[in-house]
């Protein structure tokens, strides 16, 4: 296996809108293209199902400074 040592960014369209993926070795962020803030998952958090509780959280914090 290849170590996640370095960021990897792609393109993803989801539902015909266009997002920057980046993975790196503390987790990942999924950011609509052209903006900073997304969501952002940790890999330990995914790893111990703490993952919805986390995105929950984001989104809520999104929301508030919006």
């Amino acid at each position: 296996m290849t170590p996640l040592d370095k960021t990897l960014r792609r393109e993803v369209t989801i539902d015909g809108e266009t997002y920057t993926l980046v993975l790196d070795a503390n987790g990942l962020k999924l950011t609509p293209r052209g903006h900073r803030k997304g969501t952002e998952l940790q890999w330990k958090d995914i790893i111990n199902g703490d993952a919805a509780v986390a995105t929950a959280l984001n989104a809520s914090a999104a929301n508030d400074s919006a």
